[in-house]
């Protein structure tokens, strides 16, 4: 049996009716096998750190993006960020923050603390879809990263 693959995706997102509609997208155009999903900022931050439970990870398998919602509990997603890309660590890892908030603060803050990307999450499904569709094209098909790959 081979292992599973590492992440390529590294989904932050907390609600349960979110985090279901996200995966039914990533499933529908054959990319949910490479997501990671975590469920609030101190899990994102461990797993991003390779620590607490995730300790034994190796630093160098995955993820290549990060979607990163902002209301999160434990550590808000603009403190998550604001570490990721603090750190030398991490700093290079694209973050795209999948939020359903358009304010324009938060837009503005995700960008003053280093995101890659905002993309506000669609109400309808089909419209969702295409979003996931393209957030998978562009980052894992088009978009040169430092760590190899497209």
């Amino acid at each position: 049996m081979n292992p599973s693959p590492p992440p390529e995706f590294l989904l932050v997102e907390d609600d349960p009716q979110d985090l279901e509609l996200v995966l039914r997208a990533f499933e529908k155009v054959n990319l949910a096998q490479r997501v990671r999903v975590v469920r609030d900022g101190a899990e994102a931050l461990e797993f991003a750190f390779c620590e607490g439970p995730y300790a034994g990870r190796d630093r160098g398998a995955g993820p290549k993006v990060i979607l990163l919602d902002l209301k999160l509990p434990k550590v808000d997603g603009l403190e998550v960020l604001r570490r990721l890309k603090g750190d030398p660590r991490t700093r290079l890892i694209p973050v795209v923050v999948l939020t359903s908030s358009t304010e324009p603060s938060d837009i503005q803050a995700s960008y003053r603390f280093g995101a890659n990307s905002y993309v506000a999450k669609p109400v309808n499904f089909e419209r969702f879809v295409d979003v996931v569709r393209e957030l998978g094209l562009y980052w894992l098909g088009l978009n040169q990263t430092p760590f190899g790959g497209a």
